[in-house]
């Protein structure tokens, strides 16, 4: 299984391009298979959007992911890889740093309200190269207002930068049914314990098991996308009940798996 939740993932190309027409550039795919881009950076910021499927962004600091309704805002310059699931309707925004001065120098997973999800829909089908002091470029301005205000989730998983954390990371990243404890790890690297945990906490910023827990409630998304029971996520995401599944679910994002698989269908 690949890293967010299918096999075999197509090569996505990235366009080549030396600027942007316009502050603000509309990228709209349809995209039947699951695809992935090679990882890539442009000067300028990118907001990764599907009204249809689930989206991952990779970066050296952390995995994004989002189902519909969430979005995947990367600054400017910063070397990302984009993967999609099945059956994704992708709608990609660039823009010119100065339009984002208030963006983070990092991704963050925004919240698409339905204005802004009406917005960047209609943009989608607006000539590239827009007349700048017609209603387009009014259009622009709003959708812009809207996305400086959207807020951020907590969809993302921290990455560490060590080298000793990053392979076991990489391990359970690929493999989240497979339940492995601090202890274990502890051993593997040839550390303690609380050592390990004191390095896992400054890289991360968040504790091992809220880190692995992080990690198995983001593997699910893109497989209820798929259409997978709730009970066998849970269990391919290493948890022993449904119950105990469903209830870290709400905790994390507030809502159910199965609310959520409504959505993303």
């Amino acid at each position: 299984m690949s890293r967010n939740g299918h096999n075999s993932p197509v090569h996505r190309p990235v366009p080549q391009m030396q600027h942007l027409p316009r502050p603000l550039f509309a990228r709209v795919e349809s995209l039947s298979r699951p695809a992935a881009t090679d990882w890539h950076s442009h000067p300028w910021a990118q907001l990764s959007y599907a009204t249809h499927g689930v989206l991952s962004v990779h970066t050296a600091s952390g995995r994004f992911l989002a189902p519909p309704q969430r979005a995947i805002l990367v600054p400017p310059d910063v070397p990302h890889a984009v993967l999609s699931s099945p059956r994704t309707e992708m709608r990609s925004l660039y823009l010119e740093p100065h339009v984002v001065e208030w963006a983070e120098d990092h991704c963050v997973v925004l919240e698409i309200t339905p204005l802004l999800r009406e917005l960047i829909s209609a943009f989608g089908e607006v000539p590239a190269e827009y007349a700048i002091d017609g209603p387009d470029a009014r259009l622009v301005e709003v959708l812009l207002d809207q996305l400086r205000v959207a807020p951020q989730t907590g969809l993302f998983l921290p990455w560490p930068s060590d080298p000793r954390l990053q392979a076991p990371c990489e391990r359970l990243y690929r493999n989240p049914e497979h339940s492995v404890s601090l202890q274990h790890w502890s051993r593997e690297l040839g550390l303690s314990e609380k050592t390990l945990s004191r390095i896992f906490l400054r890289e991360t910023g968040i504790s091992f098991r809220a880190w692995y827990q992080r990690l198995r409630l983001l593997h699910a998304l893109p497989l209820l996308d798929q259409g997978h029971s709730v009970t066998d996520v849970a269990l391919a995401c290493g948890y022993d009940s449904t119950s105990a599944f469903i209830a870290a679910f709400r905790q994390q994002l507030g809502m159910t798996p199965g609310a959520l698989a409504a959505k993303v269908r």
